[in-house]
């Protein structure tokens, strides 16, 4: 009967065998990170901010810290001025004032569907849609737009 050995082990095993470099085996790494949980930014309009993101129909949650704006299975957290001014805050980056985020979203429908999208919501394109490198190692078609406190937001459309 065979013995089922540990990925470890094999790898091991190997390079001593010489069969694959010490640099092979550190790249397998012990790195777990399998993607974003979430982004946080400082907000300033918190009112306007809201409703924004409401109008484009973005799931949300508030409370007295911050607006969490759900996209897919990931979300941004907009901090209210309160949490992000006080000093005494200190799990964020220092120097982060609004706007302070750049947004790439996935769209998945067509360019014209995005058009209307975002003319029904009044959301004014400030560029696009041109030809993007995106996260996915693919291009995409990208449009630009802004939010109220003027974080970019990238709405991509890959084939």
């Amino acid at each position: 009967m065979r013995t089922k050995r540990s990925r470890r082990s094999f790898l091991t095993a190997t390079v001593a065998a010489g069969a694959v470099g010490a640099a092979a085996l550190q790249a397998q790494g012990s790195n777990r990170v399998s993607g974003f949980d979430h982004a946080a930014v400082p907000m300033q309009r918190a009112d306007a901010m809201v409703a924004f993101y409401r109008k484009l129909g973005f799931p949300m949650t508030e409370n007295e810290n911050a607006v969490s704006v759900y996209v897919g299975s990931q979300m941004i957290n907009f901090h209210r001025p309160t949490r992000w001014q006080d000093p005494a805050f200190t799990l964020r980056a220092p120097g982060a004032k609004p706007p302070s985020g750049d947004f790439c979203f996935v769209w998945d429908g067509t360019a014209a569907a995005l058009k209307t999208w975002l003319q029904n919501a009044n959301v004014k394109v400030e560029l696009g849609p041109v030809d993007r490198a995106g996260g996915r190692r693919k291009t995409g078609s990208s449009t630009y737009a802004r939010d109220p406190d003027g974080n970019l937001l990238e709405f991509m459309i890959y084939a």
